[in-house]
C-alpha cells in the first residue's frame, strides 16, 4: 500500500525542490532559444595586395582614431572590402528614430541634435583612409522636417569636394515617404549608387520593421530615385532567416527589379542579442546560389547572394560589375557570396577557412 499524499502543510519540500531547480529567467530563455551557427559562417582571409592594403587602411584608422560601421558592427567582410578599397561610415548620429526589431542601433524618439562639422569630419576620415569607394549609411531622423536629408546631402557633397576621385554610395532611409526631399537631396548629388534595403518580405513588414516602415514605402522612394536620377545605379538588399519562405524571397526580388532596382544584395539574418527577433532558418549555400541565379535571370545587372554577405559588401566591386564589370562572385572569391557562376557552390563549406 502507498504512503499517504501529501498535505498542504508539506510546503517545504516543495519550495526545497523548487531551490534545487529554479525556473530560467527570460533572458536564459531567450539565449537558449538562439540557434548556433551552422559549419558554413567561413570566409577566407585576403593576401598578396589586398593583405596589404586591409593592413594600410587599419592603420590609418587607428593612426588617426577614426570610426567606420566595418569595426563597429563587426563585419565579417571587412578584410576583404578593406583589401579593395571599400569602406562604410554611418552618419547623423548613433541613434535611431525608428525601432526595427532586427537592428542593434540605439532607439530614441528626440536623438541628439545633429553635428554641424560632420560633413567636414567625414571627408577628412575618408581621406585620410585612402579608400576609393565609400559607403555613406544613415540612421532614421524622423524627428527631422526632411528626415535628415539636407544634412546627408552637405556631408555627400563634402566628401566630394575633398576627394573627387572617391566613388560615393548613399545606403539612405526612406525619408519617411518625403519624395520632396528626396529630390531636394538628389539634385545632381555626386554618388555612384542610391541605396535604401527593404530588408524583408512584404509579409513580414509588421514583425520585422518599425511601424512607419513598409515594404511598399519603399518600393516608392527606390522608384522615386530611379526616376529623378536615372544615371545612377538603384541597389536594395533582402535579409533571410526571418519567417520569409523560398517563393517570397523570389516574388520580392522580382518586385524590386519591377521598380528599377539593378543591384541586390542577399544575406542572412543574425540575431544582434537576446532580445531581437530569433532567427528562423539558415538557408544552405546552395539555395543562396539559386537566388543568384534567379536574380540574375530577373535582369540584375548586379548581384550579391551568400550567408555572410551584408548590404555594403564589395560594394565598389559590385559597382563595377553593374558596369559591366566582372561578377564579384568570381574576382577572387572568400566565400561570402556564392553562385553558380563559380562552378562548385560545395566548395564554400568545405574549402573556405575561418575569420
Amino acid at each position: 500500500m502507498t504512503g499517504p499524499l501529501p498535505l498542504s502543510s508539506d510546503q517545504n519540500s516543495a519550495v526545497n525542490h523548487s531551490d534545487k531547480f529554479p525556473k530560467p529567467s527570460a533572458s536564459e530563455r531567450r539565449k537558449a532559444l538562439r540557434k548556433r551557427l551552422p559549419p558554413w559562417f567561413k570566409t577566407a582571409l585576403p593576401t598578396g595586395t589586398s593583405q596589404l592594403n586591409f593592413n594600410k587602411t587599419k592603420s590609418n584608422v587607428q593612426d588617426y582614431g577614426l570610426t567606420t560601421v566595418c569595426e563597429e558592427a563587426r563585419c565579417p567582410n571587412i578584410h576583404d572590402c578593406w583589401g579593395r578599397g571599400t569602406a562604410t561610415f554611418m552618419i547623423a548620429g548613433e541613434d535611431c528614430t525608428r525601432g526595427c526589431k532586427f537592428c542593434a542601433v540605439n532607439t530614441k524618439k528626440l536623438p541628439a541634435p545633429l553635428n554641424q562639422n560632420e560633413p567636414q569630419e567625414l571627408a577628412e576620415a575618408i581621406e585620410l583612409m585612402g579608400i576609393s569607394h565609400a559607403v555613406i549609411t544613415v540612421v532614421n531622423r524622423d524627428d527631422l522636417q526632411d528626415g535628415g536629408a539636407s544634412h546627408y546631402r552637405d556631408c555627400l557633397l563634402e566628401v566630394s569636394s575633398r576627394t573627387p576621385n572617391v566613388g560615393l554610395e548613399l545606403l539612405c532611409s526612406d525619408l519617411d515617404g518625403n519624395h520632396d526631399a528626396l529630390a531636394i537631396l538628389l539634385e545632381d548629388l555626386p554618388i555612384r549608387v542610391f541605396a535604401h534595403n527593404v530588408e524583408c518580405v512584404p509579409r513580414l513588414d509588421s514583425v520585422v520593421r518599425d511601424k512607419r516602415a513598409s515594404f511598399s514605402q519603399s518600393l516608392k522612394i527606390l522608384a522615386e530615385a530611379h526616376r529623378l536620377r536615372p544615371d545612377l545605379r538603384i541597389k536594395s538588399s533582402l535579409m533571410v532567416g526571418l519567417g520569409e519562405n523560398d517563393h517570397e524571397i523570389i516574388d520580392a526580388m522580382q518586385l524590386l527589379r519591377d521598380t528599377g532596382v539593378d543591384m541586390i544584395t542577399l544575406g542572412q539574418y543574425l540575431q544582434p542579442s537576446d532580445r531581437h527577433l530569433p532567427i528562423d532558418r539558415f538557408p544552405e549555400p546552395r539555395q543562396f546560389a539559386e537566388w543568384d541565379a534567379a536574380a540574375r535571370k530577373m535582369g540584375f545587372k548586379a548581384v550579391a547572394s551568400g550567408p555572410l554577405v551584408r548590404s555594403s559588401y564589395r560594394a565598389g566591386l559590385l559597382w563595377e560589375e553593374a558596369e559591366g564589370g566582372e561578377p564579384v562572385v568570381t574576382k577572387d572569391s572568400t566565400g561570402s557570396a556564392v553562385s553558380h557562376l563559380r562552378g562548385q557552390v560545395e566548395s564554400v563549406v568545405s574549402t573556405c577557412q575561418i575569420i
